[in-house]
């Protein structure tokens, strides 16, 4: 098995194998559906790098559910920018809706707070945060509704499952971190 990988000429080093986020992945699916059992939450994926996270976690959700992509820009090299964009595609039919918004990654906490903010316009009935990655170091932000986290991690620079390095390594099984 490989256990270092080099992408765009940097070098990083295995972190989370996939069948550690695959075991992670279905104990959160399991709380998700024992917390929304007999309601119908909407899923909202923060692309790009949530794709691959919130595909394996639906095929373990067993509700009658929905989901959605929004997406985001903040994010340039190994470091957040702390410039949040605009929300592209956000939904409009979020009133009264028990919402879910899915996430790769939490590191400063401003990008999470700006979609929390956006969705709170709308009046949903509830809203949680769930997201494979959180780098308690690095929160700004407090996020009162981060429910479900996969693996807290260092703050380091990572890469592979749906995170990239500057567009690369999205399609990687496992997750790598910078050596």
């Amino acid at each position: 098995m490989e256990t270092n990988i080099s992408v765009h000429n940097k070098e990083f080093e295995l972190f989370l194998e996939e069948e550690t986020i695959a075991k992670r992945i279905r104990l959160m699916a399991i709380q998700l559906n024992v917390d929304y059992e007999n309601r119908n939450p909407l899923f909202i994926g923060v692309l790009n790098g949530s794709f691959l996270f919130l595909a394996d976690l639906m095929k373990e959700i067993d509700l009658a559910c929905e989901t959605e992509f929004i997406k985001i820009a903040s994010y340039h090299g190994t470091s957040s920018t702390g410039m949040v964009k605009d929300a592209l595609g956000m939904p409009q039919n979020l009133k009264g809706r028990d919402i879910v918004v899915v996430e790769d990654i939490i590191d400063s906490g401003l990008t999470m707070k700006y979609i929390l903010s956006k969705i709170y316009e709308q009046e949903p009935a509830s809203v949680s945060v769930c997201t494979l990655l959180f780098k308690p170091d690095a929160l700004k932000e407090e996020i009162n509704e981060l429910n479900y986290i996969g693996f807290e991690i260092p703050n380091e620079f990572v890469v592979g499952y749906g995170l990239d390095y500057d567009g690369l390594g999205r399609n990687l099984n496992q997750i790598y971190r910078a050596v």
